[in-house]
Formats: C-alpha cells, sequence, structure tokens
C-alpha cells in the first residue's frame, strides 16, 4: 500500500505550470529520489506535499488522506532542506528537540530521544555544542536528527547534501541508505545530483518540465533511459538519429548492433561510452583522438570521426587510453546500446 499518493498535481505560476498533472506513489519504507534540472518541478513538489505550496488542482493523500487543508504542522512528515535551516541561538540538543517540544513531548522524554539520535547520527555526547561550531557534515547530521525526531510516517529531502564537498557527499549518501534501511524510514528527496540519487533511491523519479519524464530503479532508468532528454541529463552524449531494421542501426557513425527486440525504423539511438570498444586504425570507425579527461577510474576519450558525423565518447581503462592525436578504429557493443523512445 502506497504510504503517499499524489493524484493529477498542478501548480501554475502565473501561465506557467510548475506541476503539469503529476502523479506518483511511494510505498511505506520506499526510499524515492525525484532528479531534474532546475525548474523542472521536483521542488515544488515537495513543498507541495509538504503543504508548504497549495494546488491548484490533484490531491496528496498520506495513508490514504486526503491532506487538502491540512497545515504543514499537522501532515506527520519531517522536512530537511538544503541550508539545514538550523536555529543559531540554540545548541545542539535544542535544535533536535525543536519538533519534540512542538508536540509537548515531557522533557525527560526529549533528553532521552535526543541522546538515542545524535548516537543514532554519528553524534554522540553533542548536545551542549554550538551549531556554529559545527563542520557542514555536522550540521547536516543535526538537521537530519532533528527532522527525524517526531518520528514523522514521511521523511522528505530537498537537495540535503548540496552544500558539502564531493568526498563528505558521498560518504554521507551511503550512511543515509544505511540508516533509513535500519529505521525503516519511507524518504521522498529531491535532488540535481544523479550520483547521489542513484545511490541513495529505492526508485528515481525524473521530472522534465512540470512532469515526469520516467520512474524507475536506478538499474533501470541508467540502463534504459525513456527518452533522449533522459539519456542526455544522465550525462550521455552519445545520442544520434538512427533508422533500426533487424538486428542493425543505421547511424552517422555507420551501422550499429542493438539490442534483441530493439523497435524497428526510424528513431534515436544512445550509444553509451563503455559500449563503444577501440582498435586500430581500420578495425571500424575511423576516428581520431580529439580529446581525453580523466575521470578517477577511467578516462573518457572524445573521438572525432574521419567521416562528417558527431564526435563520439568512448570510455577506457587508465592503462588502455591512447593519446591525443592517435588514429583509432570504434566499434560498438550491442548491450551497451539503447533504442531511444520518442
Amino acid at each position: 500500500m502506497a504510504l503517499l499518493t499524489v493524484t493529477d498535481a498542478t501548480v501554475r505560476f502565473g501561465e506557467r505550470a510548475a506541476l503539469d498533472g503529476v502523479d506518483l506513489e511511494v510505498a511505506e519504507h520506499e526510499i524515492v529520489c525525484v532528479l531534474g534540472p532546475s525548474g523542472s518541478g521536483k521542488s515544488t513538489l515537495l513543498r507541495a506535499v509538504a503543504g508548504l505550496q497549495s494546488l491548484d488542482g490533484g490531491r496528496v493523500l498520506l495513508a490514504g488522506a486526503d491532506q487538502r487543508g491540512v497545515p504543514v504542522h499537522r501532515r506527520g512528515v519531517g522536512l530537511m532542506f538544503q541550508d539545514h535551516q538550523l536555529f543559531p541561538q540554540r545548541d545542539v540538543a535544542g535544535n533536535v528537540a525543536f519538533g519534540l517540544r512542538m508536540h509537548h513531548v515531557p522533557k525527560a522524554e526529549q533528553a532521552v530521544r535526543v541522546g538515542e539520535l545524535l548516537d543514532l547520527v554519528g553524534l554522540p555526547g553533542a548536545g551542549r555544542r554550538s551549531v556554529a561550531a559545527l563542520s557542514g557534515g555536522e550540521q547536516q547530521r543535526v538537521a537530519l536528527a532533528r527532522a527525524l525526531a517526531p518520528r514523522p510516517q514521511l521523511l522528505m529531502l530537498d537537495e540535503p547534501l548540496g552544500q558539502l564537498d564531493r568526498t563528505l557527499r558521498e560518504r554521507l549518501v551511503v550512511e543515509l541508505r544505511q540508516l533509513f534501511g535500519r529505521l525503516g524510514t519511507t524518504v521522498l528527496a529531491v535532488t540535481h545530483d544523479q550520483g547521489e540519487a542513484f545511490a541513495l533511491a529505492d526508485r528515481v523519479v525524473v521530472m522534465r518540465d512540470g512532469r515526469v519524464a520516467q520512474s524507475g530503479t536506478p538499474l533501470e532508468v541508467w540502463q534504459r533511459p525513456a527518452d533522449e532528454f533522459v539519456a542526455r541529463f544522465l550525462g550521455f552524449d552519445n545520442v544520434v538519429a538512427a533508422s533500426v531494421s533487424g538486428a542493425a542501426a543505421q547511424t552517422p557513425w555507420g551501422a550499429v548492433p542493438v539490442p534483441a527486440g530493439s523497435p524497428q525504423g526510424p528513431g534515436r539511438l544512445l550509444v553509451r561510452p563503455a559500449g563503444v570498444r577501440l582498435g586500430g586504425p581500420g578495425e571500424g570507425l575511423e576516428c581520431t583522438v580529439e580529446a581525453r579527461t580523466f575521470r578517477g577510474s577511467h578516462v573518457a576519450v572524445t573521438l572525432r570521426p574521419a567521416a562528417d558525423a558527431p564526435p563520439l565518447e568512448a570510455e577506457c581503462p587508465l592503462r588502455d587510453a591512447p593519446e591525443e592525436g592517435a588514429r583509432v578504429g570504434a566499434t560498438f557493443r550491442a548491450e551497451e546500446v539503447v533504442v531511444l523512445g520518442g
């Protein structure tokens, strides 16, 4: 059963639809990340679920109850924003206990709950510390503990790691997923960071222009982007016009093999960089190595085909990456090719 159900949600700002008939369900104990570029409607969706933004149409249901007219503090949701919004005049314990005070929890119970949560988020004994003396990562943990304190039925995160450096984000997102799994927390998060969403979520929802462009598990969305917009948003640039016939597609790069069962006829084709195999000159599509970009575990190689065709990105192990200016041949692996929809 869905804990959260959003049906035909519509929000308009003048002539522009920030949300345009959005449908979304989040199951109990599920972690859903809404992903999209700026202006796609993801934060408006979060605010509408929280009650911070009125709907012009549609409904929000929590545990089957219509939330129309229900104020924010009565929805039973926890909120954590990008800037944390901690109270500088209160110490760590005072910040974490804020929601408990609003719910008139007795002081003795507040103290026990605050201690439990600080242990849980990795800040044991930090209750008397000033929030101004905390690092960005520590402030993020305090904000999370504060959001979790009243035991919300739904925890909502708005770009929760956006202000942290990449190394800290990568570590904390793993900790968050483990923490939510232990607690059984139901989470709706919004972010523009693909890596963060794919590491945290059970399900990813990609938004475009106020609508849902694709929804699926991280693996489903990564392996089979629904269309060119999703593919390019995920960082794939090897997208060209193609005409599929049988087991191959005719493209500006020549014949490219496609997976069995691919849609036939004209359309758009994605070749993931991992599906571009490099060999010697004369082996496949003749190309010149135009640029190399170090990506940590591999090198991204930009290829310029000798024919009048778009550039092509390939992915190579560090030890195998050809030098700039080298002549190579490119062939394609069908399992890394996707025939895109609409």
